[in-house]
């Protein structure tokens, strides 16, 4: 199986990120949609533009150029100086969101990194819904976007995130390269500088697919060991995997956005069914159990609500999460349209630690009374370990809808 990696990069990060800080500080207007830019000093009229919004794009204001350009292109342009500490806060945010998906991430900037999705693949319908869900949960949480390039190397998932913007998803694979890579410019491939892009001009080398199809040693003749790279990349050529500094989960969540809105107890609780399917099977999946679960609500007045409480003892079977997650929301639910449901589990520790069992994790004793013959033929907390076990396996081998529970027919 070839590897899928993520390439996850926000659009227009300080931007964005300094337009949410002055609209959380009572700003009647949005920095992204208006002529902005942040970076430099009005008043001495030097610096370069950190970034800009897309209006201010229009003008052709590009980043990097000197601020007194940008002013003379536009000038009722909107400056805002940079607020690093900010940034920091925020990259902070994205990443410990990113995640409770996967620890397997490799940040390569305060507002980039990779993803490897092969390691959790089994856990979705496609890569492409993974990375929806991954868009979106970033914004509903924390209100900016992300584009999000999706590819079997790193160099193809960085060009794919580079696509129209801002919040899309594109993939990259082998056979896309032809007509989504080749015919960009030179300039626009990963690693071809000002210069190099220049002098590949200069030798008639004016696309990726140009520069694909050159022989890789004349390359190597005018630019030494970066023609041979560049030559790679054009290719879709990266054999360089995703340098993770493998984290211990904090949390692991889901949630999901409605096509529209619910106001139905039993469309929620299948819902919910779904969300701890997912939670369990990534808990599973990271050999880890969890301590406390919490169940969001945001209403159709796009209000939020949140209830959290702790396990008996920590658990990962779908079914103690089920059961947890839908008294919860019983407790939590006031009975109005709703379009969002999330289930995040929290306080994790290793399977592999000694845990404190609770008197509701021992052997039931049946006895006289009708619950007493209930309790005893409830399954075990044991066999729904095995029960979710033998799930996996077969969702790992045959794919995830090889088997499903039979309240989702």
């Amino acid at each position: 199986m070839s590897p899928v990696i993520f390439h996850i990069d926000v659009n227009s990060a300080y931007l964005s990120w300094s337009a949410l800080e002055k609209l959380k500080n009572g700003s009647s207007v949005d920095l992204r949609t208006i002529p902005s830019i942040i970076g430099g000093d009005e008043k001495s009229r030097h610096g370069i533009v950190l970034a800009k919004s897309i209006p201010a794009k229009k003008y052709g204001i590009h980043t990097a150029e000197p601020v007194a350009s940008a002013l003379r292109k536009c000038p009722t342009l909107v400056m805002e100086p940079p607020d690093h500490k900010l940034y920091h806060r925020y990259s902070h945010a994205m990443m410990e969101l990113l995640y409770t998906f996967s620890p397997d991430l490799e940040q390569v900037s305060i507002d980039e990194c990779y993803l490897d999705f092969t390691p959790i693949a089994h856990l979705y319908p496609s890569p492409e819904e993974a990375a929806a869900r991954i868009r979106d949960q970033i914004f509903d949480e924390l209100h900016f976007t992300v584009n999000i390039g999706i590819a079997h190397t790193k160099v193809l998932a960085k060009m794919a995130s580079d696509f129209e913007k801002p919040g899309k998803i594109h993939t990259l694979y082998p056979e896309e390269i032809p007509f989504k890579m080749w015919p960009l410019s030179v300039s626009d491939l990963f690693m071809v500088g000002r210069r190099s892009a220049e002098k590949l001009v200069g030798f008639g080398i004016r696309t990726i697919g140009d520069l694909a199809h050159t022989d890789p040693a004349f390359l190597t003749a005018h630019f030494k060991s970066h023609g041979r790279l560049m030559w790679e990349f054009a290719n879709g050529i990266d054999p360089s995997p995703v340098l993770s500094e493998r984290q211990e989960a904090k949390g692991i969540g889901n949630s999901t956005t409605l096509s529209e809105d619910v106001a139905d107890r039993i469309e929620a609780k299948k819902v919910l069914l779904s969300l701890c399917e997912s939670v369990s099977g990534r808990l599973r999946e990271s050999g880890q159990l969890a301590g406390t679960i919490t169940v969001e609500i945001k209403y159709h007045d796009f209000t939020k609500a949140s209830h959290q409480s702790q396990t008996l003892s920590p658990c990962s079977t779908t079914n103690e999460l089920y059961g947890l997650a839908c008294s919860l929301f019983d407790s939590l639910w006031d009975g109005r349209p709703f379009r969002l449901l999330g289930v995040r589990s929290s306080r994790l520790t290793s399977e592999s630690e000694p845990i404190q069992l609770s008197i509701f994790d021992l052997p039931a004793v049946a006895s006289e009374s009708s619950e007493g013959k209930n309790a005893a033929n409830s399954p075990s907390p044991e066999k729904l370990r095995q029960l979710d076990a033998a799930m996996d396996a077969i969702r790992k081998k045959y794919g995830e809808h090889a088997i499903k529970r039979g309240r989702f027919l």
